[in-house]
């Protein structure tokens, strides 16, 4: 069976997620781990929902290693949340080149992403949410965090930029 066919009422298509994106904030623990380090631990994230693409959890920097983080000189914009910041995880021994993104000053309806840093799940050695394994978002642009509660198909993969 498909994960489109095994909806049920305990999970959520991401045909479902609006355009633009909404925000909602999340207790669940998400958990992000590199190198048997723990760089983000947190009950008080909030998830971006967007239609065709896995949630992105966003974890407020109080609850994130920022010493093992710096500021990369990669910037994005996103017509709904504006200027994108990323972080290069510097310590552990290992470079590891923009692992994380942030809005800094994000556009007045995303204001909930101040303070809060995204993870690419595919560049650390695991995220859990309540203990569940994530699996990245296909694809190297996008930074989704797919759980079993998630169904697709996904934006991401080779074909899917015109969606």
């Amino acid at each position: 069976m498909s994960q489109a066919q095994r909806r049920d009422s305990t999970t959520e298509s991401v045909w479902d997620y609006p355009r633009p994106p909404r925000v909602v904030p999340d207790v669940r623990r998400v958990v992000v781990r590199h190198a048997d380090v723990v760089l983000a631990d947190s009950r008080r994230c909030v998830r971006v929902l967007e239609t065709s693409h896995p949630p992105v959890f966003y974890v407020p920097s109080q609850d994130v290693r920022m010493d093992l983080l710096t500021p990369s000189s990669l910037r994005t914009h996103c017509e709904w949340k504006g200027v994108a910041s990323y972080w290069t995880l510097t310590g552990l021994g290992r470079t590891v080149k923009d692992v994380a993104w942030s809005y800094e000053e994000p556009e007045a309806a995303y204001a909930a992403l101040s303070g809060h840093l995204a993870f690419y799940p595919g560049r650390v050695d695991g995220c859990t949410v309540d203990g569940e394994r994530v699996r990245p978002q296909p694809g190297g642009f996008y930074g989704g965090w797919i759980t079993d509660e998630i169904v697709g198909p996904f934006k991401g993969p080779p074909g899917s930029a015109g969606w």
